[in-house]
């Protein structure tokens, strides 16, 4: 059966994912409906916030490529959006040798500048930390404003060109071998290529296509981050990771002081069916650690919050294309750093074949 398309794209989900592909097929002059099922700026995925990390520290090679050519993407958008949405204010590693060799490995082979110091340089050049093995710094880490990052994406989309819809469910309703039916809030709009980045509603969008591609296994969990104040608000702080039992990570939030989280830690859940309520067990468990490893923050948690993190077995993002159907999502907890270099791959996968 053949059906005439529409438009050239409806993207199914507005969060970063969604909203960067959306952006990146406006800029091309592409027609595009952007779907978001809930309100802008709300909190029921993993996109909300105000900030991220932003890193090229990776074991495998393959990310801190994908992290530098992301980079220059980051500015790109900043330049587009008139706002600053990336600050490289530094990212410290620490913790054993066999977890930070195989990183400092993999920016050698890519080129990518850092520095190894003992604990004792690291301690004098950050006394806010309580270091105890090697630390490995890369200049080019930071932060990137999340929230502030989906309404630039979203609001230049809509300037371009794109459809962007909020309080719109979107589901599909039949494939073709040369374009998609979608619902879209009552609407059903027949396009050329379907882009699905719902995250954690990703698995029951694209269920009933009749042309879909294979998806890996997903799991959903609730995790909870909470911010600490800093002893001294003037002390200027780099984002950290700290490869220990499990994962800490930390950055300096724009408002609410110094955000902390395990990765990883989070009980499974259902998109739908989240409580939204903070894990108090991991809560006292980050107030331990702040109290042995963070000097420099008051064990004092404040402005607690959950996200839901949509990860495969390996950790690894689903970017592919079977037909017209597109697929984007399960970022797996540390895919925010690419958001304007995944929204280009998948305008590039919508665009094949043109």
């Amino acid at each position: 059966m053949s059906v005439r398309p529409e438009v050239d794209a409806v993207v199914i989900g507005g969060g970063a994912m969604g909203s960067s592909t959306a952006w990146w097929l406006a800029r091309r002059g592409r027609s595009v409906v952007l779907a978001e099922q809930f309100a802008a700026g709300h909190v029921r995925g993993s996109s909300h916030g105000e900030v991220r990390i932003f890193r090229f520290a990776y074991p495998d090679v393959r990310y801190v490529r994908m992290a530098q050519e992301a980079l220059p993407l980051w500015r790109e958008l900043e330049d587009d959006a008139q706002l600053s949405l990336l600050e490289q204010s530094g990212c410290v590693d620490h913790g054993p040798q066999d977890a930070l060799g195989p990183i400092a490995a993999a920016l050698v082979e890519a080129d990518a500048p850092h520095q190894l110091l003992t604990a004792a340089a690291a301690t004098d050049r950050w006394p806010q930390f309580h270091f105890e093995t090697p630390v490995l710094f890369h200049a080019d880490g930071g932060r990137v404003f999340a929230d502030r990052t989906l309404a630039a994406l979203q609001s230049r989309a809509a300037t371009l060109g794109a459809d962007v819809r909020f309080d719109s469910p979107a589901s599909l309703v039949a494939t073709h071998e040369d374009a998609v039916e979608v619902h879209v809030a009552g609407d059903v709009i027949r396009a050329r290529r379907v882009v699905v980045t719902a995250g954690a509603w990703v698995d029951r969008t694209v269920a009933p296509a009749t042309i879909r591609p294979e998806l890996p296994p997903l799991t959903i969990t609730q995790e909870t981050v909470t911010h600490f104040p800093a002893v001294d608000a003037a002390t200027r702080w780099p984002s950290f990771i700290h490869h220990d039992a499990g994962l800490r990570y930390g950055l300096p939030s724009l408002t609410e002081g110094i955000k902390v989280g395990g990765h990883h830690e989070g009980d499974v859940t259902d998109a739908d069916h989240r409580t939204f309520r903070t894990d108090q067990l991991q809560v006292q468990q980050l107030v331990e650690y702040v109290g042995r490893w963070l000097p420099g923050l008051l064990p004092d948690p404040q402005f607690g919050a959950t996200c839901l993190y949509t990860t495969t077995p390996d950790e690894s993002f689903v970017v592919t294309r079977r037909g017209p159907v597109v697929v984007g999502s399960a970022c797996s907890g540390h895919g925010f750093k690419f958001t304007p270099l995944i929204g280009r791959m998948l305008a590039d996968l919508v665009d094949e074949d043109r």
